[in-house]
């Protein structure tokens, strides 16, 4: 019995890598848009891209990252100015690549642009720090989908949205966990209603990489400000120690983070270049080992483990 399943097994996963080793052909015929190619992710994949041949079109938010892509990328890379909290930046941007892919249409959009701050507990935030970066995270995501959804269908192309673990396990307050979490759902039930035209959805789950969006300093400093402008009575709840702690533990996250960011950007590529892609893409061993397998665990087990390696309120009972 155990002979036939350790067969059965090992059938099904030579059948993966069979079908995961296929490629799309004409790739150099095909377009693809990139969000948030300033640094991190988004400019690594735009340089991976281009060396790949594709038609790369890739999104800034600043004229100083799109001048600095453009010198490391060859001929065929062309570069956009995006504010995706801006539905004016949008239209403007979603018509330069209808101008760009003709009656080819869009084979990939990557919504891989992302902020991270303020990360704070829930009660020292405001509404307007969660919408800083549910603006950029999630309803950006949304809106630059929707207005390039037209030219994707009519390649019958690829949307990859990055989320990320923390879109399994929300390990902290604020608008980030909530924001991925977001993106997870949109892009399950955007996947359903689009397979109907042959277009393809997939979501990219990194653990903890050293981009931007890591940076302890920025965190830090959003933290502590968040911290000051808190109400006395939850400062008092809390208390200097808490923060202190925290502060700690923030500054420890960047030994934490993985350094080699082709771990995502080639799921990435996988994503829009593999005849049959993944519906998931889970980057890094921390993603793979710690993360993914306690979104799986029962609630009380998890709330426990992260409770473990947290500071305690200064007023906690």
């Amino acid at each position: 019995m155990w002979l036939y399943l350790a067969a059965l097994v090992g059938s099904y996963y030579l059948l993966r890598w069979y079908r995961e080793r296929q490629v799309v052909s004409h790739l150099r015929d095909k377009y693809v848009f990139i969000t948030g190619c300033d640094s991190g992710f988004g400019s690594l994949l735009a340089r991976q891209l281009d060396l790949r041949g594709l038609r790369v079109l890739a999104a800034c938010l600043t004229e100083k990252g799109a001048e600095l892509l453009k010198s490391q990328t060859s001929d065929r890379l062309e570069t956009v100015i995006l504010d995706v909290t801006n539905t004016e930046s949008i239209a403007a941007a979603t018509q330069w690549v209808k101008e760009h892919t003709g009656d080819r249409g869009l084979w990939g959009l990557v919504n891989n642009a992302g902020v991270s701050a303020p990360t704070a507990p829930n009660e020292w935030l405001t509404k307007q720090d969660f919408m800083k970066i549910l603006n950029v995270n999630l309803l950006g995501v949304i809106e630059v989908t929707l207005s390039l959804l037209p030219l994707v269908r009519k390649a019958r192309g690829r949307v990859v949205n990055v989320a990320s673990v923390l879109g399994r396990v929300s390990l902290y307050g604020g608008g980030y966990c909530i924001s991925k979490y977001g993106v997870e759902a949109f892009s399950d039930s955007l996947r359903r209603e689009v397979s109907h035209f042959g277009v393809k959805v997939a979501i990219i789950e990194p653990g903890y990489f050293k981009t931007p969006l890591t940076n302890t300093e920025v965190i830090s400093r959003s933290f502590q400000e968040t911290f000051d402008r808190a109400s006395p009575e939850v400062q008092e709840a809390y208390g200097e120690k808490f923060l202190t702690s925290s502060m700690t533990i923030i500054g420890l996250l960047e030994k934490q983070c993985t350094k080699n960011l082709s771990l995502v950007t080639d799921c990435m590529e996988h994503a829009l270049t593999a005849c049959y892609p993944r519906t998931r893409y889970s980057a890094g061993w921390d993603a793979k080992f710690i993360y993914l397998p306690m979104s799986y665990m029962p609630t009380f087990l998890v709330d426990t483990m992260i409770s473990w390696g947290s500071p305690r309120p200064a007023k906690a009972l």
